[in-house]
Formats: structure tokens, sequence, C-alpha cells
């Protein structure tokens, strides 16, 4: 690593102070950084820890019923508190990584970092979860605009994620063995004005929504319902763990299961 300073604030005021000095950048739970840190892949001057703001920590449910999600909340937390009020959230969550990751990664490090393999993704844009920062809201359709890439600007903290909750949700993966990510993973969601299909790991383009399935399954809630449908293998990922092809019908199976499990 090169060398850095390290600052870990235990108030939004002070993290957001922090991160306005030059070449400061903030921390969650170091699941992603501190590996490309390792690697001299990056080199901020200081790093600002997110972990110690009470305020970014927890799961509370709104008055709308919506499950809030505290930035800072490691994986493991989502899935223990999660679990009553939005099963399939708390589900993903559960099944992220291994024991070490799940008490160490946080939703909002996941979302800022936006893996183009990684779960939450498909969790938020499949649920139209709403991403809030410390200056505004952003919505999952207009948060997550390719791979790496987000609508977060320099300095911008995700302070909390609300899920609105569906009357029927799953979310199903097929898992690179080594790592755990999704070599390909799909989350549907069916809510009263229609149904959300997001998928994570596929796409070079990172996490998508797959209308023609949306469509289809918004009239018929079952997996016959897609049988007719296929998918694009263009700009679909290519590597040694599978093809475009391999990784296109994919897609479609895994959001046969996941329709079928959500029930």
């Amino acid at each position: 690593m090169y060398a850095f300073d390290f600052e870990r604030p235990t108030t939004l005021d002070e993290a957001v102070a922090a991160l306005g000095t030059e070449e400061a950048q903030a921390l969650g739970g170091g699941q992603t950084l501190i590996p490309t840190l390792k690697q001299r892949l990056a080199g901020p001057a200081k790093l600002v820890s997110l972990t110690g703001i009470a305020e970014l920590r927890g799961v509370c449910i709104a008055d709308d019923g919506a499950v809030c999600i505290g930035g800072a909340t490691p994986h493991a937390v989502v899935a223990a508190e999660a679990a009553a009020h939005y099963p399939a959230l708390a589900a993903l969550a559960g099944n992220i990584g291994d024991p070490a990751v799940r008490n160490r990664g946080t939703i909002g490090g996941s979302l800022a970092n936006n893996d183009p393999s990684a779960c939450y993704p498909a969790a938020a844009l499949g649920s139209g979860a709403m991403i809030r920062t410390n200056i505004r809201d952003i919505a999952a359709d207009d948060y997550f605009q390719g791979m790496f890439t987000t609508a977060l600007e320099e300095g911008e903290i995700i302070t909390e994620v609300r899920f609105p909750v569906p009357q029927k949700a799953a979310y199903v993966k097929f898992e690179q063995p080594a790592s755990r990510f999704a070599l390909t993973g799909v989350f549907v969601a069916k809510y009263a004005d229609g149904v959300r299909v997001a998928v994570t790991g596929a796409s070079e383009e990172g996490v998508f929504r797959w209308s023609e399935a949306e469509a289809a399954l918004s009239s018929d809630f079952s997996a016959g319902a897609i049988a007719g449908l296929a998918v694009d293998a263009e700009n679909m990922i290519g590597d040694l763990h599978g093809s475009p092809e391999y990784r296109a019908h994919l897609v479609k199976v895994l959001t046969g299961r996941a329709v079928t499990a959500a029930g």
C-alpha cells in the first residue's frame, strides 16, 4: 500500500468535512477498497471510515412500510434484521461472500462500488429502491450508470437505502464458487403496479432490468410466462467462467427459478 492518513468520524457532518479535503476517499467495510490498495491500484491521501457513524447503521421500518437500511450497515445485520420484513432481501444479504465478508462489508459500500457481479445492485434495482445521500435522493433507475459507475458525485455519501416491500420477491444467483460473486443473479419483485426483474453479473454494462420479462410476468406471474422469451447475448460478459451466450441463457433460467421461488 501507499502511505495514507486515516480518520474515523462519529458524525455525518465530520465525515463530509473530512471527505472535502484533497484526495480523501470514503471507506465502508473495505472489502473491495483494501485489496485495491494492497495492489497499489489506488492511492488516496486519506481514508475516511464511515463505520463509526451511528446514524448510518441499522435497519428500521418507515411509516409507509419501506425497509430503511443505513449505508454503513453490514450485510450480516441486514440478513438478521430485515428477515421479518423483506425476506428476499435478507436472504440475499445472508448469502453474500463468507461470514468475514458479511460482518465487514456494508450495503452502502457495495452500492457505491457497483461491482458488475455484486448482489445488492440487483436488489436495489429490482425493488425500485431509493438511494439517499447526504445531499439528495436518487431513484435506483437513475443511480446505476454502468460497470463500476453510479450517479454519486465526489464526496457524496450514501446515508440510507429505502426498499419498498413487494407482495412477492426472490433472488437466485449462480455463484462463481471461488468468490461467491454472482456469475449471474436475478432479483424478481412483484408489486401491485407490476413486476420488476433486475439482473446482475451478466452484462458488460452492469446491473440491468429485463423489460420483456417484466411485461410478461406482470400479466402472468409464472415461470411459463417467459418460456417464449430469449435474452440477447450482445454486451453480455464473456470470460473463462462462461460465454456471453451462456450468461444470456442463465438470465432466463434464473428468472424462472426466482419466480417459482417467490411463489
